[in-house]
């Protein structure tokens, strides 16, 4: 091969180890109606390359998220402070947080809540890393309570409304 084609080669490959490298600046999470335990599980997952970035600008230069327990904690309570469920009556629903582990290249925040006994509809708040990056794209999949929906949380919106089926 001649030096070019090399070149050409060898530049590709480095575009696209770069490309990988960057944030993503999605998240997605899953808000389960659980009906054996009667609980709304919530599980919302991050990629670690994003919480890295987060972090260090949240809290500081000496954040680790990847070897600091204390920093996950932190950065699960970050996202606690920053996703609320409203019931049908506009209510916040009491989320607990339940734990953050890292599996992989992802981040995951776990919260859980009772069910209320009446729910019509819900609407739903989740700025996370939104308040640092205004082009973050949350996803969340609410399942367990009739057919799936998925709510798209991107550009300015703030908090969205779904309905239940009966």
């Amino acid at each position: 091969m001649n030096k070019v084609v090399l070149w050409a080669i060898g530049t590709l490959l480095f575009a696209a180890f770069s490309i990988s490298a960057h944030q993503q600046k999605t998240s997605f999470s899953t808000v389960l109606f659980n009906a054996r335990t009667e609980n709304i599980e919530v599980m919302h997952r991050f990629r670690v390359h994003d919480a890295e970035h987060a972090v260090k600008e949240i809290f500081g230069k000496d954040a680790d998220i990847i070897d600091s327990k204390e920093t996950q904690e932190q950065f699960g309570e970050y996202v606690n402070n920053r996703f609320s469920l409203f019931d049908s009556e506009e209510q916040p629903l009491p989320l607990k947080m339940v734990g953050v582990e890292i599996d992989g290249k992802f981040l995951w925040v776990y919260q859980e809540t009772t069910q209320p006994t009446q729910i019509d509809n819900m609407t739903i708040r989740h700025n996370a890393l939104r308040d640092l990056w205004p082009e973050q794209i949350n996803t969340i999949n609410i399942e367990g309570k009739g057919k799936l929906q998925t709510l798209t949380f991107a550009d300015s919106v703030e908090l969205l409304t779904l309905s239940f089926e009966h």
